[in-house]
């Protein structure tokens, strides 16, 4: 094993980001007094992705040949035995995760500079994105869990920025309000599982945690009949759930598309809502130590993957339907976690990345070429007009589906093998929802291809067109080549990727000491491990398998009700109404949030500010304080009377006092 990995070059790929963060932050705005132009500006952020990129690759090579590092860099505090510090642990798994946040974010700074041409946040934007980018490395580099928390609230902290940046939108501000609040939700049981953690084991450090996870699983959670174990890993779990938008806690995601459309794919494909996914993997020591935890994850990634799917079908916003197909796709990963098939769950994180982000920046090309229209029932017949938007786009599709030989087909077959194979009791309906997923993905999938770029063109119907040069007869039209060539430097591993690297990352040794399963409690690696016999064996082998001729089914059901009977949705829609309103409205959770929970918190927060704030703190500690003091000086001041014969009263009074209570002999 060679340990040849350099702490201060590992700790040049956060920090070239965000030099180029602040560089183009300060001087190229307002702030800095606009010292710096657009050129400038994004010259330095793409040099610092790029510089970052460069080395996450030659670190990924070293950590192949066997390098790896966990090293502390700066200890920040110690408050008794507990040390707060800054370090990094590299390994198989941070190696990937590097690679895969930072060529993402390149894509996505490149292609920035056609998108966001026009606008007058250019640089801004620019240094944000950069920014985002050190947030995420920060987070997947870390050997501890104070760190993994600084990075996680970082990220946050960005996506509302960038959610909300253009601030003079209304939707945009809600939006970005609605993504922070919801996060917050998460995180607060994210920081209640490290605080146990630090509790009963003295440490913040991975290494030192997991060396006692043993002892932990032994201990119960005091007052009730849980195993703290559990309660801990939970708790950790629900600030994935907030970050990588599981259901209940999904809600801000579809929302956050009011952002531009790079932000899209940079919060949506390979960074902010993977975080959970990656946490979870990271922690897998402690999760194979609570079946009631992996239950848990199980049954609220099936209802994620299976209902957000849903809601796919129906919308008319091309990013909308990306989006909740993301949702749709991190509930797969979060199933293959429950499932203890960890590496199966960051695999596909990766296929994921490249895929999905290649179709936000295809929907993005499609919404610059159809002058800022977003709904696809206005569009229609792109593809002679776009070419390469449409066959990365086609690529991008295929992948989503699960089409043998694409990257995503290995890794989702993997999930939905894993589940099957699994034997904890909520894998029965994981496994249906799984599977339902499919079908599901498949048909909303193409329906919004077959919406965008065949059949006839109906761009002059659109009723919110604006007439005149972005008129009601203006023709799409190619994007430029800084939008183009991030489509097809995505579409590549969105091709090849799952082929070339699913025998080494979930059968070979890459992940190993990166991600720990117990063999004799959950074999679901094992049993898939027998079952696998190359990828051009299971790609063929998939050809008679029922997910196959269930993505193969939505397909064609979405071309016959697209493209040949068009009247077919609008007689379906109007037969399944009450469904469609319940789909429409996203299963009302926006309504619960807005109307119930929120006024109850309303509620509480009066009740609190009246009784608490007012009535205690402002009326008994504050006022009553002063009241009292008043009171008893007013006592006093009556015995400072200036007479000397009161005085002298006063002190025959005193000595009588200490002679009696003093010199009385006890009985």
């Amino acid at each position: 094993m060679s340990a040849t990995l350099s702490a201060s070059t590992l700790l040049a790929v956060p920090m070239a980001p965000l030099a180029g963060a602040i560089l183009a932050g300060v001087f190229g705005t307002q702030f800095g007094g606009n010292r710096f132009g657009r050129k400038i500006s994004h010259s330095l952020t793409i040099l610092g992705v790029l510089i970052a990129f460069l080395l996450s690759a030659s670190t990924l090579m070293q950590v192949l040949d066997g390098a790896r590092f966990n090293e502390t860099l700066y200890t920040w505090m110690v408050v008794g035995d507990l040390k707060m510090e800054v370090g990094f642990m590299i390994d198989g798994l941070t190696a990937m995760m590097m690679c895969v946040v930072t060529f993402v974010s390149l894509m996505v700074h490149l292609y920035t500079i056609g998108y966001m041409e026009e606008d007058a946040g250019y640089n801004r934007f620019f240094a944000y994105i950069s920014l985002f980018t050190f947030a995420m490395l920060m987070l997947v580099m870390s050997n501890n869990m104070l760190q993994l928390f600084f990075g996680w609230e970082a990220v946050g902290l960005v996506s509302y920025l960038l959610i909300g940046f253009w601030f003079n939108k209304p939707t945009a501000i809600f939006a970005n309000m609605k993504a922070f609040l919801v996060n917050r939700v998460g995180d607060f049981g994210f920081i209640l599982g490290i605080g146990l953690i630090a509790a009963y084991t003295g440490s913040l450090n991975y290494v030192e945690v997991f060396g006692k996870a043993e002892e932990i699983a032994k201990i119960g959670f005091p007052g009730t009949q849980w195993m703290l174990i559990t309660v801990i890993c939970i708790c950790l779990f629900i600030g994935a759930m907030g970050k990588s938008a599981q259901f209940p806690l999904h809600v801000w995601l579809p929302d956050s598309m009011e952002g531009p459309t790079p932000i899209s794919a940079l919060i949506h494909a390979a960074t902010m809502v993977t975080a959970g996914i990656f946490m979870v993997a990271r922690m897998s020591p402690l999760y194979e130590l609570s079946d009631t935890a992996l239950n848990f994850i199980l049954v609220i990634g099936s209802i994620t993957a299976l209902f957000m799917g849903f809601l796919g079908i129906i919308q008319n916003d091309i990013k909308r339907v990306v989006a909740y197909s993301t949702l749709s796709q991190l509930g797969y990963m979060t199933v293959a976690l429950g499932a203890s098939a960890y590496s199966v769950a960051v695999f596909h994180l990766m296929t994921h990345a490249f895929f999905k982000a290649l179709l936000f920046l295809g929907a993005g090309s499609v919404i610059m070429g159809m002058h800022h229209n977003q709904d696809i029932r206005w569009m229609g017949g792109v593809r002679k007009y776009m070419p390469i938007t449409w066959i990365t786009s086609l690529l991008g599709s295929l992948a989503l589906i699960g089409t043998p030989l694409f990257s995503g087909f290995y890794s989702k077959d993997s999930i939905i093998e894993a589940v099957l194979e699994s034997h904890l009791p909520a894998a029965g309906f994981a496994g249906f929802a799984v599977l339902a997923g499919v079908f599901v993905t498949a048909f909303y999938s193409f329906r919004m291809y077959f919406l965008v770029f065949h059949g006839e063109e109906r761009y002059d119907q659109n009723p919110d067109a604006h007439h005149g040069d972005h008129g009601h007869n203006a023709h799409p039209h190619e994007s430029p080549w800084v939008v183009w060539v991030p489509l097809v430097l995505l579409a590549i591993p969105s091709v090849v990727i799952g082929f070339m690297t699913i025998q080494p990352m979930l059968f070979g040794e890459f992940f190993k000491g990166a991600i720990v399963v117990n063999e004799q409690a959950h074999p679901v690696m094992k049993e898939l491990g027998h079952a696998f016999h190359g990828p051009i064996a299971m790609a063929t082998h998939a050809l008679s398998t029922l997910p196959f001729w269930l993505a193969l089914a939505g397909v064609a059901l979405s071309y016959y009700m697209y493209m040949v009977n068009k009247a077919l949705p609008g007689k379906i829609k109007a037969a399944v109404q009450p469904i469609y309103s319940l789909l429409e409205n996203k299963y009302y959770m926006d309504w619960i949030n807005e109307n119930i929970l929120a006024k109850f918190a309303r509620g509480l927060g009066i009740v609190l500010w009246k009784a608490g704030d007012q009535a205690i703190i402002d009326g008994a500690v504050v006022n009553g304080s002063w009241k009292l003091m008043g009171w008893i000086s007013s006592v006093v001041r009556r015995v400072q009377s200036g007479y000397i014969y009161h005085y002298a009263m006063a002190m025959i009074l005193g000595v009588f006092v200490l002679m009696t209570w003093f010199v009385w002999p006890a009985k």
